[in-house]
């Protein structure tokens, strides 16, 4: 089954990080991303640019809205995802809890949608 592991994590926390820490947390995510790979369950997985970067756009009445960023009244914000392959929910958290954002922000775990399966 498909799970995404989202990374949430506080943008402002990481922008203050001494450029070595930040470094070394980077370095240690390029090495969870090679285990991954290699074990076969990595899909897909990418890095975001921060918040400031997002457009947010919307539909009311007819008419497109677009808006700069997110405007999330949140302390944490998506910073990047895995799309990975897991035999059950248990293998999908053992996965997230091994990136390093998982100690300071949160990864949420979720199962995507099988349209196939669902249709039966």
């Amino acid at each position: 089954m498909k799970y995404l592991l989202a990374i949430y994590e506080n943008e402002k926390q990481w922008e203050s990080l001494p450029e070595a820490e930040s470094k070394q947390i980077l370095d240690e995510c390029f090495a969870i991303t090679d285990a991954i790979q290699k074990s076969g369950n990595f899909i897909a997985g990418e890095a975001l640019q921060p918040t400031t970067a997002a457009t947010s756009v919307r539909i009311r009445d007819g008419k497109r809205l677009t808006t700069d960023g997110p405007f999330a009244e949140t302390r944490e914000q998506l910073g990047g995802f895995y799309l990975v392959e897991a035999k059950d929910l248990d293998e999908a958290i053992a996965m997230a809890a091994r990136l390093p954002s998982a100690r300071w922000g949160t990864i949420e775990v979720r199962p995507i949608l099988d349209f196939a399966q669902s249709a039966g």
